[in-house]
């Protein structure tokens, strides 16, 4: 097993995910915890990226006003962004990071960013989408 994919299972361990599945020669790991607002956050290491998704929703009425609030909402997320997917039909939180050099602080602030930017924007989000 790579050594960077073993260090983002020890990473998603300290920080209390809990490992939902596991695939070790894809080299990815789907993780939950709760109280952080995370569900099924699939975490893919891609060398040279380490890379983050979780499906917040499907968007049931894709709408100007819901793409440009997602844009103003992305300018105050500290790390990823809120993305839709290639179909236009999902709206995802994704993030990148070199795997090279990463340390458990940047993991660290991309899960936090997901969980606080859920929190702040949990109710708008869902609002946007009825």
């Amino acid at each position: 097993m790579n050594k960077n994919f073993e260090r983002i299972i020890d990473y998603s361990t300290q920080l209390g995910l809990d490992i939902i599945h596991r695939d070790d020669s894809e080299e990815l790991v789907v993780v939950s915890n709760e109280d952080k607002g995370i569900y099924n956050l699939i975490i893919d290491c891609e060398e040279p990226i380490l890379v983050f998704e979780q499906l917040i929703y499907s968007i049931n009425k894709p709408s100007e006003k819901l793409f440009l609030r997602l844009l103003q909402m992305n300018r105050n997320l500290i790390h990823g962004a809120f993305v839709i997917d290639e179909d236009g039909k999902q709206l995802i939180f994704r993030d990148s990071l070199q795997i090279e050099n990463l340390d458990f602080n940047e993991f660290e602030g991309t899960i936090n960013a997901l969980s606080l930017g859920l929190a702040e924007y949990s109710n708008e989000l869902l609002a946007l989408n009825k």
